[in-house]
């Protein structure tokens, strides 16, 4: 069960831009490397290190899905807009032929 932010608990990671989710991982990552990170929070600091890194994937991954389905259809109406005129003749281009968008 998520827990709701108050005080010094931090925002949910499902409420961070991907912008604001990276800064905050970047700032925990400079936090690592400088030596800085108190030994009483390093665990926390570390588990709020993977929760993101997990976050920002999962989101990654589903753009990634998302734009290799809507590329196809992007490049189908490309060739349909270009295969044909206003009265249905062939256009510029003949079917098969390589000027795909991409």
């Amino acid at each position: 069960m998520a827990r709701t932010p108050t005080g010094d608990d931090p925002t949910p990671v499902v409420d961070l831009s991907y912008a604001e989710a990276s800064a905050e991982l970047d700032g925990i990552i400079t936090e690592f490397e400088s030596g800085v990170v108190d030994v009483d929070r390093l665990v926390t600091r570390l588990e709020r290190a993977t929760e993101i890194v997990d976050e920002l994937d999962a989101r990654l991954r589903g753009t990634r899905l998302r734009v290799d389905e809507l590329v196809p259809r992007l490049e189908s109406a490309g060739q349909e807009d270009v295969t044909s005129d206003d009265d249905g003749d062939p256009g510029p281009s003949e079917p098969g032929s390589d000027d795909s968008l991409f």
